[in-house]
């Protein structure tokens, strides 16, 4: 079912993908394909329900908010919803912003596995030996035995540990804004960083992007790290303050493995492309083979719920 600005008086939804491309769909509703292209598929002011196209610029995903009059629902398909957070005041009141929760895990989480792995094992070296037509032989750091340190224990958090309990670890060290328990142990408040650093190898960080956690890791943080760890970023790249970590790597005391960076995109010549003992990856924790299946089922849920009047899933602002 496509939607015309001759109005059906059903809900209207905007959606990133072609309709058949995500299955099932409530028959209550309408459906118009807007991937974030110049051209509106129909007058914004129509739009019931919002899913935000999963492009890297968010100017395209902002620039309609403002004359969708009547969206009850703005649905991200980003973990993170910082990008969207400016439009909220425009909002209708009562209308809801929701994150994708769940939907990057898989994706993210073997991302920051595969970072892991490859900088500690030093893959970066023996592709350029390879380039280079050389057999370069000798040690390398193992992920058995070390100890790692998660920073963002939510679901992203969580499946990054599931990941990792093959590789015999020493321990997994768990931390989120506030401590609780898990199913595999207890999870720190973020106030206890300081104690939990120096006995971290590698040091994941998958939190999302707050007042709180912009800069954390900062001079400070960095310090605290033990020579020889490695710095794992599959966050947001303000995270990180970007000068205390490249002094840091300019002095070799510690390694990174960099999926996000600040400034994002990195631009060519930035000091970070060629500091030693950093691997960088362009922002692909989320755009995997993973994304599109987990994003239909997403929406399909969503649209049910929002079909049905019923509560949705992973509300994270209700604009007042």
């Amino acid at each position: 079912m496509s939607a015309d600005d001759s109005g059906s008086g059903r809900p209207l939804v905007w959606l990133p993908f072609p309709p058949e491309r995500i299955g099932e769909l409530p028959e209550s509703l309408d459906y118009a394909f807007w991937d974030g292209g110049p051209e509106y598929p129909t007058d914004p002011a129509r739009c019931d329900f919002y899913a935000v196209p999963y492009v890297t610029d968010p100017e395209p995903c902002l620039r309609p908010l403002a004359a969708m009059t009547r969206v009850r629902v703005v649905q991200a398909l980003t973990a993170g919803v910082d990008h969207l957070l400016p439009a909220v005041r425009h909002l209708p009141e009562g209308a809801v912003l929701c994150n994708a929760r769940g939907l990057h895990d898989a994706s993210t989480a073997e991302l920051a596995l595969t970072l892991t792995l490859a900088s500690l094992r030093d893959i970066p070296g023996f592709v350029r030996a390879q380039d280079a037509g050389e057999w370069r032989q000798g040690f390398r750091p193992a992920l058995a035995d070390k100890s790692v340190l998660i920073v963002g224990y939510g679901s992203i958090g969580s499946a990054i540990e599931d990941r990792l309990a093959p590789f015999e670890c020493a321990r997994v060290t768990r931390v989120a804004r506030s401590a609780r328990d898990s199913a595999r142990g207890p999870v720190h408040p973020i106030a206890a960083l300081p104690g939990l650093l120096p006995d971290a190898d590698v040091v994941v960080l998958a939190t999302p992007l707050t007042e709180e956690t912009r800069g954390l890791v900062n001079a400070g943080f960095l310090a605290r790290m033990k020579d020889g760890a490695l710095l794992v970023n599959v966050a947001r790249g303000p995270v990180v303050d970007t000068k205390a970590l490249l002094a840091e790597l300019d002095a070799g005391r510690l390694r990174a493995a960099l999926d996000v960076t600040d400034p994002e995109p990195l631009p060519p010549g930035h000091p970070l492309w060629s500091a030693p003992g950093v691997l960088i990856t362009p922002h692909v924790g989320g755009p995997s083979s993973a994304f599109m299946p987990r994003a239909a089922r997403l929406l399909r849920d969503q649209l049910a719920r929002f079909a049905l009047d019923a509560p949705l899933q992973n509300v994270v602002v209700t604009a007042r």
